[in-house]
């Protein structure tokens, strides 16, 4: 058997806690010095931790109140639904537009050193080929490969198959359409993200302000900031700057990288051939492809001729559409002088090449910024 063994009983001294005087307010009956001290610690505690907690919101409030704001705020609930998807789509502004202001950002294209080298059309279709990048691909898995080319091969106009001449021309272009139309989905996420916050950073404050100059909004009105900020059908860009440019063979194209035929009355242009002597216009000469792609989605989305398709586009958003190509080609009759018949043309073109097939497919990210999108 285990045997039991006594311990010494030790005798502890006794220890007198200090007493502490407490309010009257906070004495009660029956309470001993230990409780007295346990609840004056957790109280000085609740203190200090309300202090910390509380005093950021004492800022945020004050600077609600008298700092004086300039931000876009959204009174209510109802006001937020209407300008974010209102089924009555109002008039955007009718204002007459800067373009130094709409096109500051390409213009920022011409200091930026570019190749020296033009690649001619073998390379860049061994490069397509290196990086398995081809339509046929693309049109099963949605997918594009990020290849940004900064010049079109010269060689382009004398490839004698007209279905590899286009093909190549798609190739080139798809990417930088898909970038674009990128950029300003991410605006858009961003625009509606501030719009659903009742008071805004100055950082998107200064964004807005940009954003309102680069698509020529006056008075801050955010209703036609939303209408102007907005993608443009894949399938549309290419149809028309296949049919500016002879799916890459003009000479706007190959001198000026002009992929979309646009004017311009003073500064930087091609004179065209033939043009009468009393007629100033050229067509405008950018420094890289993606500046004349940039340029296009800006003049769509800001000019006065293109009002009615953008209000169009607009009703689709809010009704949860699908953008239409066909649909609208038929809202860019005032691009081109031949009117109705342009228009015609441009639906041809996408019919006959099966362009909406691009519509919905994605650029493979290569920044943090399309990750975010896709």
């Amino acid at each position: 058997m285990k045997k039991k063994i006594k311990l010494p009983v030790l005798k502890l001294p006794k220890l007198k806690l200090p007493q502490l005087k407490l309010p009257k307010f906070f004495k009660f009956k029956g309470i001993n010095s230990s409780l007295k001290s346990f609840y004056y610690t957790g109280l000085t505690s609740l203190i200090v931790v309300l202090f910390f907690f509380l005093t950021p919101k004492f800022v945020i409030l004050k600077n609600n109140l008298f700092v004086k704001s300039i931000e876009i705020q959204n009174e209510s609930k109802s006001n937020l639904e209407k300008v974010l998807s209102g089924k009555k789509i109002k008039e955007e502004q009718a204002d007459e537009l800067d373009n130094l202001q709409i096109f500051e950002d390409i213009f920022q294209y011409e200091d930026i050193p570019t190749s020296t080298v033009r690649l001619d059309a073998s390379t860049i279709k061994q490069l397509f080929k290196d990086t398995k990048y081809n339509l046929k691909d693309v049109r099963k898995s949605k997918l594009v490969k990020p290849v940004n080319l900064e010049l079109l091969p010269n060689e382009i106009k004398m490839i004698e198959s007209t279905k590899e001449r286009k093909n190549l021309f798609i190739q080139i272009i798809l990417p930088l359409i898909l970038e674009e139309n990128n950029q300003i989905k991410f605006d858009r996420k961003k625009l509606f993200a501030i719009l659903n916050r009742s008071n805004n950073s100055n950082s998107e404050k200064k964004w807005l302000n940009m954003k309102f100059k680069q698509y020529g909004v006056k008075n801050k009105d955010l209703l036609t900031l939303k209408i102007r900020m907005d993608e443009i059908p894949v399938s549309l860009a290419i149809a028309q700057s296949a049919k500016e440019t002879g799916w890459g063979t003009s000479r706007f194209a190959l001198q000026g990288n002009a992929l979309f035929g646009q004017w311009t009355f003073s500064g930087n242009g091609i004179k065209p051939l033939g043009a009468d002597s009393n007629q100033s216009h050229k067509v405008m000469k950018f420094q890289v492809l993606q500046a004349s792609v940039r340029a296009y989605f800006r003049n769509l989305n800001t000019h006065s001729s293109y009002r009615d398709f953008r209000k169009f586009r607009a009703a689709a958003r809010d009704n949860n559409e699908k953008l239409d190509s066909l649909s609208l080609a038929d809202y860019l009759d005032e691009y081109a002088a031949t009117g109705v018949k342009y228009t015609e043309i441009l639906k041809k073109i996408i019919k006959q090449n099966s362009l909406q097939d691009f519509d919905d497919v994605k650029l493979l990210p290569n920044s943090e910024l399309i990750k975010k999108i896709i």
